[in-house]
């Protein structure tokens, strides 16, 4: 198992308690570099029509959980569209 498959693992178990650190690493994997990295927010492109963005944003050194969960559907969302699922 990769590093980024534990991290997805731990995600999905507690999502209220993700290092912010990880969450990049995993938008990182999967979506390319953040178009915005400033502040305390991060935005990530998305390939897909619509709101194509994942917008994270660090709360004292966690992911906030809301967010956790819209990257896991939008990485199930990307797992769909290129036929991994």
């Amino acid at each position: 198992m990769t590093k980024i498959d534990e991290i997805l693992a731990q995600m999905s178990l507690n999502p209220k308690d993700v290092r912010f650190s990880d969450l990049c690493k995993v938008c990182d994997h999967f979506f390319g570099e953040a178009r915005q990295k400033s502040g305390s927010h991060r935005i990530y492109k998305t390939p897909w029509q619509g709101n194509p963005r994942i917008n994270i944003q660090n709360q004292k050194g966690k992911g906030k959980m809301y967010q956790v969960k819209q990257v896991i559907k939008a990485i199930e969302k990307l797992e769909v569209k290129n036929g991994n699922s």
